[in-house]
């Protein structure tokens, strides 16, 4: 298998999984990098799976199932271009050989899910997490349907997995997330050498993507919000109560990275 983020727009990522013979896309929100992609691949679209209903994920899909007649698996809780597979915690998507569990992960949007491969699942023992705009490197989401308290807990599902699982955001967003990590916690060195290490990749034009979960739980402050250090900060710049609650304390992160320049 190998996994290859095909970039779309100004900063998504169409992540596709394929074996020399047949792909799985995820997120196709433009066509165009698909099938430039299968054709250069010579490969047959198996599978699309989705994370969430927003354009820039969903605008694909119509074309791609028509063209292919590829499954289309996405979130229960949402509007997704049909015919799809509603999918929801507890579920699982079997496709070319493969099972991916399905997390709800709500907090983006209200009915937001994400696909994980486990070890003894994965074809090279190492796990797999598609999370759409839920988990970013260095970040999170903004919470457009959600509330502070579902993105937190839908964070810190993801967090408790595995530390070698292979993170598949769905946007370029690494540089500027690990910016705003710094201002909250400028002390933090491995997230100094994570910022060099990313930065140096840009230069080269090379994803900083897929991630490590165990370089997030590190790095990423929103999986570092109940950290003294995170939480020191916070209540600094937000004037926040040292006994905050810690959805309020995640709530204020979140809007001080909604107003960060």
């Amino acid at each position: 298998m190998t996994l290859v983020p095909l970039p779309a727009f100004a900063d998504n990522y169409i992540w596709m999984l394929h074996d020399g013979v047949g792909a799985i896309v995820v997120d196709p929100g433009d066509a165009k990098p698909v099938t430039d992609a299968l054709v250069r691949g010579n490969l047959k679209l198996a599978a699309i799976l989705v994370t969430h209903h927003h354009a820039d994920h969903v605008g694909g899909v119509d074309e791609l199932r028509n063209a292919t007649g590829a499954p289309v698996y996405g979130p229960a809780g949402e509007v997704i271009p049909e015919p799809y597979q509603p999918l929801a915690q507890g579920d699982s998507a079997q496709v070319m050989g493969l099972t991916f569990q399905v997390l709800d992960v709500p907090g983006h949007t209200a009915g937001h899910i994400a696909y994980y491969l486990p070890a003894e699942a994965a074809w090279d023992g190492t796990p797999l997490l598609f999370c759409g705009d839920t988990l970013f490197s260095g970040g999170c989401g903004r919470l457009f349907e959600g509330t502070p308290r579902q993105m937190l807990a839908s964070l810190d599902a993801l967090a408790a997995l595995p530390a070698d699982t292979r993170v598949c955001c769905a946007h370029e967003y690494t540089l500027g997330n690990l910016r705003f990590a710094q201002a909250v916690e400028p002390g933090n060195t491995q997230l100094t050498q994570y910022m060099a290490q990313c930065t140096a990749l840009r230069e080269r034009g090379t994803p900083t993507l897929p991630s490590r979960m165990g370089t997030e739980r590190s790095v990423n402050p929103f999986l570092r919000s109940r950290e003294a250090s995170v939480r020191q900060a916070v209540q600094a710049q937000a004037g926040l109560a040292p006994n905050a609650a810690d959805a309020d304390v995640f709530a204020a992160l979140r809007q001080w990275k909604n107003e960060f320049r």
